[in-house]
């Protein structure tokens, strides 16, 4: 039994047991046999009860196969395991509790608590990690549950539309049966129930799978990488495997992952307003404030945390566990759709209500006659349930009018190719966070892009190195003073964000972590210059850090050994040169920077840019001040050569781009050298560029310019060298002030407001911060450039395929009101009934909408010039398309309506059933034209795209199911082989009828902007 129970609670157990066990001797035989029974499955049960898990450890004596351990222990408190409860620690860091934390010991003794290693961090063991799990909770939070698929049934059945059919249905109905009996007179209006109902359960199953696709990508964006330090190994795990006790490596542009307590690290300031909504930064360090909250973002430095509490334990989860993505946010195309179909269905209501006007006037007035002849009102001799009856079919047709009027589909077939396209962007390394970027992006005229990691493939290695003026290739390692290789050691161990790893054992290899510069650096000085990351470490003390930051393009450490004071500096070759009055000979000999040693320095700094090398310089100073580093008069120790080689494939991505017409611009932090060498080497330099003087300029001269000179100049600009976050917001200001769609990539924290700013901001997602990412509109996940060119192609389709869709939806839109209204007008009755309207509107809105919003993008969409910011949605050529067709349907309908029956000798209903035939196969060929709204060849790929094909087959099969087999319920007529031959005839002219029409060319001006000039004039 377990050692915390108490010898009183021990002692009562035992006397239980032996009341239990102590069998009367006045008992029978038979009844002894009983009790022992009784007894063997009370303790059977109890054991079985109290069992949480076999033990499986082995022992010192090895286990026989049947050996079976039951662990009695039932209520083992794993907290017992460490010195502190998940209560202590909950109160520990929400409510800021230094007193408690001091009584821990502080940071150190909280460590202890937690039995984890501030260098070490916790033991990586599976086991280890689901006991602290067990113990302190998983680092998730639940969240509120998704839609269900009823809730986007009863959302369809809310529409007004929807509601006054299914009122006009149930009339229909009770009409219909009480008329003819339940046998025969269920048709009418429960074939527009079973239409309806059909309409809306394609409606809600089409939304609820977007709705779970929208949920699937908020997981996949949720599911951030954090450096955490196990077993003294620095790696990355994702944000969910995180648990109490683990160390948290923090640098800037993080976000911090759960709660914790600050233990080690420099200059470290936090973005609370998450959290707080105050936008102060706040300093975070051993002597004052010790506490990070989970969501909360690094503005600055870098540190190390201890975590205290996960996933609900937090603040953050608990709000998070609260809030649900919002599935219905408007993009800008989708608002422009939503006027399109409020003026489209304004027009269908007056086109309605004019149809049910002229028929209520022609049935009241006895002009209407029913299938025998016969006048349908005769006065008072009518009985009014048929006066009724007649009246809502009526309604129900001119309703019906409406919902083939309004193009509700537009809003499907917007949704449906974003998350359509949105699904496969996925695939092509994009991850969108913001549905109005798929169709921005479409519209992008320039895009800004970074160097590194971007155009180049962030796998960075030192391949030159000067020690003074002696190159590292001619002088190596080995003959360097040991002074010279001390003092590096120095300014690379102790001045970075970086680590060392090696397992033990003599073979095992070094592992590196931090920033692909930090990386090269250490691995060069590990392998060249026989550096002892740890020992360094050990030896020295770290006084003071000033972090790295994109504005200085530096970073500096005040580092103490034995008493003495050392400031290292580390950046940019031409800055630190700057800094520095002497120099360091490979043989340690300090010598001082005359001038025509600066003009070698600049020359050799020169002549590695030149050959696409990142110049890094260090520098260092012994008269070291206790506050503030020492930045002038420094020593020059050396200059590093990085080479980060060019993607593959970047250069044809850029050639893609430019050849549909859009703008690339080179926004880098590199000096002007290696910029212009890497954009040349990318294509983004060309030969006729080196007449510009404007193509090449530093960001400093940029932000110099005046505000008329930025405008005039910035069109010119195709790469910006040692610029700052500050430079790319101004560029952008500037492009956006000049009519420019602009996309932005970033991936710094300091880059977030160009990325705001920006129409598209792109993230990067191996090298972006949190905070870049949380600015951005789209995640490049393999931070390609190439991928940004997939991107750009994919916005373009998404703009394209709804323009498909939009110019066959109108179509149908123009052809069914001009035929039902003429209909009603001249001969008092529409052709097209309310069930065979809601089938039409059925293969228009949803399975127009997917087999047209679904389609791939093509090269050929990256020959088009950018669509802008003020482009019309609804061009000439989709004007020409649309019209022609829509002319052709109404003529050949009207011919059918009017001269049908004479010409093909059939009754009325055989005529009506030509007719509604007739109508839904030319939308089925005419879908074959929407393909492309150019090209005359609207077959072409058409074997890719099985879903349309698969679309095209499912719904001539039920048209011939409606019209051969749904004779009661579509009010239709079998048609024999040469009246189906004749409707597909008819149906199949809009082939080339579309073919001659492409031939036609329109103006590039709109049609609309003449009848403006018009009125103006």
């Amino acid at each position: 039994m377990s050692t915390t129970v108490s010898s009183h609670a021990e002692k009562n157990n035992l006397v239980g047991v032996e009341c239990l066990l102590e069998l009367p001797k006045t008992l029978s035989k038979s009844n002894k046999k009983w009790q022992v029974a009784f007894i063997k499955i009370y303790c059977s049960r109890t054991l079985l009860n109290c069992a949480k898990h076999a033990i499986g450890k082995p022992g010192l004596f090895p286990r026989s196969l049947s050996y079976t351990a039951i662990d009695l222990d039932r209520h083992q408190d794993h907290h017992k395991d460490f010195k502190i409860d998940q209560e202590t620690l909950n109160d520990l860091v929400k409510n800021k509790n230094q007193e408690k934390l001091e009584s821990l010991g502080g940071p150190k003794g909280l460590v202890s608590a937690l039995k984890t290693n501030t260098r070490l961090g916790i033991n990586e063991e599976a086991d280890e990690i689901q006991r602290r799990r067990s113990t302190f909770g998983s680092n998730t939070y639940t969240r509120p549950p998704s839609k269900s698929l009823i809730h986007f049934v009863i959302e369809a059945f809310k529409d007004l539309t929807i509601l006054i059919l299914l009122g006009c249905a149930t009339l229909s109905l009770g009409f219909g049966i009480k008329e003819h009996g339940l046998k025969e007179g269920w048709y009418d209006g429960g074939s527009i129930f079973v239409a309806v109902f059909l309409v809306v359960a394609v409606s809600a199953v089409s939304n609820f799978r977007q709705n779970r696709q929208f949920d699937k990508l908020s997981k996949v964006s949720s599911n951030i990488k954090i450096d955490v330090v196990r077993n003294g190994r620095r790696q990355e795990i994702s944000i969910f495997d995180i648990v109490v006790g683990d160390i948290i490596c923090l640098n800037i542009g993080d976000q911090v992952p759960a709660d914790g307590v600050f233990v080690e690290g420099h200059s470290l300031h936090v973005d609370e307003s998450s959290m707080t909504g105050e936008s102060d930064h706040v300093e975070v360090n051993l002597n004052g404030n010790t506490f990070l909250f989970s969501g909360t973002k690094v503005a600055d430095g870098f540190g190390k945390m201890v975590v205290t509490s996960v996933g609900m334990n937090t603040a953050w989860g608990q709000m998070m566990s609260h809030i649900s993505r919002d599935t219905n946010e408007q993009t800008p195309l989708q608002t422009r759709l939503d006027k399109l179909t409020s003026s489209i269905g304004k027009v269908g209501l007056l086109v309605a209500f004019l149809v049910l006007l002229v028929l209520l006037i022609r049935y009241f007035t006895g002009s209407t006659k029913d299938e025998s002849g016969k006048r349908e009102y005769n006065g008072k001799n009518t009985k009014s349930d048929e006066i009724v009856n007649a009246v809502v079919e009526m309604v129900a047709a001119a309703v019906t009018i409406i919902v083939v009027a309004i193009p509700e589909g537009l809003p499907l077939a917007v949704t449906l190719t974003l998350a359509y396209s949105m699904k496969r962007m996925m695939k092509d390394q994009a991850m969108v966070r913001k549905l109005s970027a798929c169709e921005t992006m479409g519209s992008a005229t320039t895009i800004c892009t970074d160097k590194t990691g971007t155009l180049t493939l962030n796998q960075m290695k030192v391949i030159d190195s000067w020690f003074g003026l002696e190159s590292g290739k001619a002088s190596p390692s080995s003959t360097l003073s040991r002074k010279v290789v001390e003092l590096f050691h120095q300014g690379v161990a102790m001045n970075t964000t970086g680590s060392v790893f090696k397992a033990k054992g003599s073979s095992s290899e070094y592992e590196f972590s931090g920033s692909p510069t930090e990386k090269a650096i250490l691995s060069w000085a590990v392998g060249e210059l026989k550096m002892d990351m740890e020992e360094v470490i050990r030896e020295h003390e770290v006084v003071h850090v000033e972090a790295f930051n994109s504005e200085k393009k530096r970073s500096g450490v005040l580092i103490k050994k034995r008493g003495e004071m050392t400031v290292h500096w580390k950046g940019a070759a031409e800055k630190i040169l700057a800094m520095c009055c002497t120099y360091y000979d490979g043989s340690g000999v300090v010598r001082e920077i005359q001038e025509d040693d600066k003009v070698q320095f600049e020359n050799i700094i020169q002549s590695m840019a030149a050959k696409s090398l990142r110049c890094i310089a260090f520098a260092y100073s012994e008269d070291g001040e206790t506050k503030k580093l020492k930045e002038e008069k420094l020593s020059l120790l050396g200059i590093v050569g990085i080479k980060d080689p060019c993607r593959p494939g970047v250069k044809k991505a850029v050639e893609d781009c430019q050849f549909a017409g859009v703008n690339i611009k080179m926004i880098t932090g590199d000096n002007i050298f290696t910029a212009r060498a890497i954009a040349v080497e990318c294509g983004i330099l060309t030969p006729e560029d080196e007449t510009n003087e404007d193509a090449v300029l530093e960001g400093e001269a940029f932000r110099s310019y005046t505000q008329q000179q930025r405008l005039e100049k910035v069109e010119r600009i195709k790469v910006m060298a040692r610029s700052s976050p500050f430079d790319k917001l101004l560029m952008v200001k500037c492009l956006k002030e000049l009519g420019h769609v602009v996309a932005v990539t970033g991936d710094g924290t300091n880059d977030a407001p160009a990325l705001k700013e920006a129409d598209i901001g792109l993230s990067m997602g191996i090298q972006g911060t949190e905070v870049a990412k949380e600015s951005s509109d789209i995640v490049i996940l393999d931070d390609n450039f190439a991928s940004v060119a997939t991107v750009l192609k994919w916005g373009r389709c998404v703009y394209n395929n709804i323009q498909k869709f939009i110019q066959f939806q109108l179509t149908v839109n123009v052809a069914a009101l001009v035929i039902n209204f003429v209909a009603a007008v001249s001969a008092g009755e529409v052709p097209l009934t309310a069930v065979q309207l809601l089938w039409v509107n059925l293969i228009m809105d949803t399975l127009g909408a997917l087999a047209l919003a679904t389609e791939k993008p093509t090269n050929d969409l990256m020959k088009n010039k950018p669509v802008g910011r003020t482009a019309p949605l609804i061009t000439n050529v989709m004007w020409r398309n649309l019209l022609a067709q829509a002319f052709y349907q109404i003529s050949v309908l009207l011919v059918l309506q009017f001269r049908g029956r004479s010409i093909f000798g059939v009754t009325e209903r055989v005529k009506n059933t030509l007719i509604f035939n007739t109508f839904v196969l030319c939308q089925v060929f005419n879908e074959f034209n929407a393909r492309s709204l150019e090209k005359k060849n609207v077959f072409r790929g058409l074997h890719k795209n099985r879903l349309f094909v698969g679309i095209i087959v499912v719904t001539v099969v039920l048209q011939v199911v409606m019209v051969e087999f749904l004779k009661r319920f579509a009010d239709t007529e079998r048609l024999n082989w040469g009246q189906w031959g004749v409707c597909l005839a008819i149906a199949a002219a809009s082939w080339p009828i579309g073919w001659l029409v492409k031939s036609v060319p329109v103006p590039e001006k709109h049609f609309f902007s003449y009848l403006k000039w018009t009125k103006r004039s």
